[in-house]
């Protein structure tokens, strides 16, 4: 360690680099951060990282999709690989009768049988293919009408905005559950009655099936064009809308290319949310007995069967509980994904 002296009233020491807190003394460069550099996407992409059970939710999410895609594949393949691969396909199979009704679980069927036989497990991930699709393509119909509807009043603002809101409003005012079910009994018989002239069983026998798509899509779009709505107002006037408007674009160029890219994110957070809402609702239905029919089935009617095996000298309590678990659990899944995604999109989460 170097010694200090004094030299005309200054402190000095006789070798700088080794002086004693030399270092504090040197000038820094100046510390940039990385996040400053990263683009909206990439700082919300890093906030949904941090969110473990958004992180967690997503996969499961995945796994479960993969497992109800790979699954039937799976049941085919084992077909050509001998006896017993047949044996496991037919014991697998979610629509072959058997005598083993009521089987509680057991390494031969993993969450037990039904009251006809049929393999329990099997019959949660096809009915997982119905929920799913009803739920996609439900918010498939909400995500084009609500966007829609939502970027049309908002930009042209005015009376339009009035007229189209005022419609929404009154359908705010409807239940939106017993407008599905109106139109479920009071249109289906006509459309299968008018379906039976083309001699065409399959074309009726989804009927129930495009009911709910369109009567579940039909009123999940109201909150989609509400916030879409919302999001336009605030874009309609910013500086590169004007900027836009001055150079000459049309009014279809400035929403489709300017505007709605900038409500992707808040549309997609929102489509999230909108699944497991539909997915409740056709589960619902289904234990009405107003959802999916025979020999179709979905998790509101696995629940809906297992609720019916219900009495007081046994309870065959796998009936219920596994569909009701799995439902559950994807229910908790799409919300929490949700909210992870509204998290990462929102810029107040920058620091």
């Amino acid at each position: 360690m170097s010694e200090g002296r004094v030299e005309s009233g200054e402190l000095k020491f006789g070798d700088g680099d080794n002086a004693p807190g030399g270092d504090a003394f040197k000038p820094q460069p100046p510390v940039t951060s990385v996040q400053s550099h990263q683009s909206p996407n990439q700082k919300a992409w890093l906030r949904f990282k941090h969110n473990r059970p958004a992180v967690f939710s997503a996969w499961f999410l995945a796994a479960l999709v993969l497992l109800v895609i790979a699954w039937p594949l799976l049941l085919k393949s084992a077909t050509f690989l001998g006896q017993g691969g047949k044996a496991f396909a037919m014991q697998h199979d979610p629509d072959t009768l058997s005598d083993s009704a009521f089987d509680a679980p057991t390494a031969k069927h993993w969450c037990g049988t039904d009251a006809n036989g049929r393999d329990l497990f099997s019959r949660i991930l096809f009915g997982a293919q119905i929920s799913l699709l009803v739920g996609a393509v439900g918010a498939s119909v909400s995500l084009v009408i609500g966007v829609l509807w939502g970027a049309v009043a908002g930009y042209l603002g005015g009376r339009w905005d009035d007229a189209l809101m005022r419609f929404v409003d009154v359908l705010y005012s409807l239940p939106s559950i017993i407008f599905v079910i109106v139109l479920i009994t009071t249109l289906e018989g006509r459309i299968k009655h008018f379906l039976d002239f083309f001699n065409s069983p399959g074309l009726s026998h989804m009927t129930r099936l495009c009911f709910l798509f369109i009567g579940l899509g039909a009123v999940s779009w109201l909150n989609m064009a509400r916030i879409v709505r919302g999001q336009v107002l605030t874009l309609r006037n910013r500086a590169f809308v004007e900027a836009s408007r001055t150079l000459g674009a049309g009014h279809r160029h400035i929403l489709f290319r300017h505007i709605l890219p900038n409500v992707l994110g808040v549309v997609i957070v929102y489509l999230t949310l909108t699944v497991p809402a539909i997915i409740l609702y056709e589960s619902f239905l289904s234990y009405l007995g107003l959802g999916i029919q025979q020999p179709m089935a979905s998790w509101g009617t696995l629940i809906a069967d297992g609720a019916g095996q219900i009495n007081t000298v046994r309870v065959y309590w796998w009936l219920l509980v596994y569909p009701g678990v799995i439902l559950t659990a994807t229910l908790l899944a799409l919300n929490f994904l949700g909210d992870g995604l509204r998290d990462a999109w929102d810029v107040r989460g920058d620091k």
